[in-house]
């Protein structure tokens, strides 16, 4: 069965008001509770607000974000669902939770993972 990242990038939730941040977890643990309880979730969270950094193949650290990366990821969700339309519809479930649009992308196959 195939799996979704559901994605939305970091900033993506910048306009909600702190005293609304209790309803929003709520709501979107509520999608996380449903989630589970349809047996489709695989694994998700928010990203930790801060800079990354960056290990190259041959071992070097740097700080990042990688200067050409226009965004990045504030917060994810993997599914794993029997298709993309049902991938969209727990995207725009966890789309009103979080009180930000999402991306949908689906996870290449491999059998070693």
């Amino acid at each position: 069965m195939p799996r979704y990242l559901i994605s939305f990038d970091d900033g993506s939730m910048d306009h909600i008001p702190d005293e609304d941040w209790p309803l929003v977890a709520e709501a979107s643990h509520n999608v996380v509770r449903e989630a589970k309880a349809a047996g489709v979730w695989i694994f998700g969270g928010g990203v930790q607000r801060q800079q990354s950094t960056i290990v190259a193949t041959d071992g070097t650290i740097s700080v990042g974000p990688v200067p050409e990366t226009k965004a990045v990821i504030g917060g994810f969700s993997i599914i794993e669902v029997s298709s993309r339309e049902e991938a969209l519809v727990w995207a725009a479930r966890i789309a009103a939770g979080c009180r930000c649009a999402q991306e949908v992308r689906e996870i290449m196959f491999d059998p070693e993972s």
